[in-house]
Order: structure tokens, then C-alpha cells, then sequence
């Protein structure tokens, strides 16, 4: 992918060009930490900040410290607002339906339903006055002319799909990377509209439709977490993004409390629920999921605020059962320990695992 002149452009990851084809997935909530974007740099890959919450403050304090760190080559990823307000009245009844719930916890008041943009335009214009290399963007697409915007200083804009259709319609727009995140990943599904349902075609075959349908450089996300998941993802992709293999890793900010629940033998299975923000997304199935999934409306940011007080209470208590555990489907394979060690053994893993059994001639594993 050739780099665009500007003040990032130097800086930016070119996915050819990266010693190891690996991206360490934006986590929002927590776990992505300039700490462990650092780590996977050092590996050879290219990591990504999570600013779909807190402020622009917050996020330019996190692209700081990278750069402090040393990191040249990393990305932010940012939360794309809806078209459309949130329905606020499903969110009182969905907070209605939680009131129980809250008395059982002794939370004296649920959060109340807003909208809310997470800051988005002041986080645009805090990234195009102090360019990075790479803005990454989730939930849609940005307002015409934004792509240009951030080319112009030099930086290169991804965007995620989850569907054939979005990856044409953000070729269209400028994009110059896809990330495809299949139905396995963990977290919020990257759908361009909150009412949207999620697609569950399998990440290769996805893969494989967008590959077909577009000539971008792509993005494999979803699910992998061993070195023959990326080995598999790359016979087609130019490069993997992980998250779930990153989520127990020692420069995480993954909580405790999270972390325990990665190895917990009583939690057995991951769901696609909108029970905690409103939006899809893949979580551990806990309590709150078993209880709440199926009245909870698609009415993201504003179920987000209702259900805040009883996920900062269980956060604080440890108690898993009723904050999300959000983990990919593979989950169960997650190491654990230094990031950069993850990251090369997912790579080293991949090597072996396509010399064993062949890879595509368009994807990254002929290197």
C-alpha cells in the first residue's frame, strides 16, 4: 500500500511492508493501552489504540504516550455516530426492564438514556491537527470528504466491514484498507447502522466475497487466536487483526475481573447480544445476557448509559455476572503473558502451520 505524502505518511504501517502481517485489534473499554500497542510494534506488527469512549483529551494523553513509548507504527480507531437517533423510549423500557435487576445489586439509580457522539467530531479534529499514521473507523463511515481530510495530513484511513455491500460502499467513499470482521470476532460488531443485523457469514467465506467484490489491501478480523487461525485468515488477507489473543496479554488493560472469566470453566459459550449497549455485540454469556437479550433494543448509545452503573458496580465488586466479557469466539485458545511474545508465537505458529499444509498464492503466507 503506498504511503501518501504528509506528515504521517513516513510512519504509517504498510501492510507489505510489516516484518509480521499482525495488527493488534482496538479494544475499547480498557484493554487496548498504549503499553500494548508498543508491544505489538515491537513484534513486528502494528497495534491500535480504542478511543470510542472518553474524550479527545483522553485519546491525544494515549497517542502521546505511544509516541513516548517509541511506537511509530500504530492507529486510532474511532466510533462512527449513528445517521440516526437512538430510540430513547426502548431505552427507558429496556431501563424499566432492569430496575429489578438494579434493586437486587443495591444500585440506587440506573443510567439515564442520551445521545450521545463520544466526542466524535472533536476527536476528528484533534487527529487531523496532530496527525497519526492510521484512523481506523467503526460503526460506518465517516461525513463525505473526512477520507481526503485525513490524506491530506499524511494519514491512511481504514474502514471495517462486515458485509460485502459495506466493503464496496467504503471503497466508493476512499478508503484505503478494509478490516473484515467476521461473526466470530469478539466485541461490537462493526455494522453500519445500529439496527442492523449482523451478517453470520464465516469469516473466510467473507474473506473471500470481499476479495472478489473489491482490490483493497485486506484485513482479516474475527476469532483468531492461534497461529493456523492467521495462517488460514492470511490465504487471503493481507494481513490479521487480533483482539481475543491480545486480551490477556501482561500490557492489556483488560480488568481483573475479565481476565478471570477467559479461564473460568463455568463459562462455557460467547453470544451476539445487545443486552449491554444496544448495539451487537459478542460477550461470554453471563447472567445479564441469559436474562436480558432478548428485550434488549437496538438502541445504542443510549442502552450504553442505562446499563453503566451496573457494569462499573460489578467491575468494582469483580463480580462478572453481569458486566460484558466481550471475547471472540476462539477464545478458549487465548494466551496469556508479554504481548510481544504472543505476537511472534501467533506469527511463528502461522509459518509453521502454512509450510504444513499450503497457503493461497493472494494471500500473505507465500512471504
Amino acid at each position: 500500500m503506498p504511503a501518501p505524502a504528509g506528515r504521517a505518511g513516513s510512519d504509517r504501517p504498510s501492510l507489505a511492508d510489516l516484518a509480521v502481517p499482525i495488527i493488534g485489534a482496538p479494544m475499547a473499554g480498557g484493554p487496548s493501552t498504549p503499553e500494548l500497542v508498543h508491544a505489538v510494534e515491537r513484534a513486528g506488527g502494528a497495534g491500535f489504540l480504542a478511543s470510542g469512549y472518553g474524550s479527545a483529551d483522553a485519546l491525544l494523553e494515549q497517542v502521546r504516550r505511544v509516541r513516548e513509548l517509541g511506537a511509530r507504527r500504530f492507529g486510532v480507531n474511532l466510533f462512527v455516530p449513528d445517521a440516526l437517533p437512538a430510540d430513547l423510549d426502548a431505552a427507558r423500557a429496556y431501563r424499566d426492564e432492569l430496575a429489578p435487576l438494579a434493586a437486587e445489586l443495591g444500585i440506587d439509580e440506573l443510567g439515564t438514556p442520551r445521545q450521545d457522539d463520544s466526542g466524535f467530531d472533536a476527536k476528528v479534529a484533534a487527529l487531523l491537527a496532530d496527525p497519526v499514521p492510521v484512523v481506523s473507523f467503526t460503526f460506518g463511515l465517516p461525513a463525505p470528504g473526512t477520507f481526503r481530510r485525513f490524506r491530506d495530513v499524511g494519514t491512511a484511513v481504514w474502514a471495517t466491514v462486515t458485509s460485502t455491500d459495506d466493503a464496496v460502499t467504503a471503497v466508493e467513499a476512499g478508503a484505503d484498507v478494509l478490516v473484515v470482521q467476521g461473526p466470530e470476532a469478539g466485541g461490537h460488531r462493526s455494522t453500519f447502522a445500529v439496527a442492523d443485523t449482523p451478517g453470520d457469514v464465516p469469516l473466510g467465506e467473507l474473506l473471500r466475497a470481499v476479495r472478489r467484490a473489491v482490490e483493497l489491501p485486506l484485513i482479516a478480523a474475527g476469532g483468531l487466536t492461534t497461529g493456523q487461525d492467521v495462517a488460514r485468515a492470511l490465504e487471503v488477507a493481507d494481513a490479521a487483526q487480533v483482539g481475543t489473543a491480545l486480551l490477556d496479554a501482561d500490557e492489556a488493560g483488560t480488568s481483573p475481573g475479565h481476565r478471570a472469566a477467559l479461564r473460568d470453566p463455568a463459562l462455557t459459550t460467547t453470544a451476539v447480544t445487545r443486552a449491554f449497549t444496544g448495539r451487537p455485540a459478542r460477550s461470554l454469556v453471563n447472567e445479564l445476557v441469559r436474562r436480558y437479550d432478548a428485550v434488549a433494543p437496538p438502541a445504542y448509545p443510549a442502552l450504553n448509559h442505562v446499563t453503566w452503573p451496573i457494569r462499573q458496580a460489578g467491575g468494582a465488586a469483580g463480580d462478572t455476572r453481569f458486566i460484558p466479557l466481550w471475547t471472540g469466539q476462539g477464545w478458549r485458545e487465548a494466551p496469556s503473558g508479554p504481548a510481544q511474545r504472543i505476537v511472534a508465537d501467533l506469527w511463528a505458529a502461522a509459518e509453521t502451520a502454512a509450510r504444513g499444509g499450503g497457503a493461497a498464492s493472494s494471500g500473505r503466507m507465500q512471504r
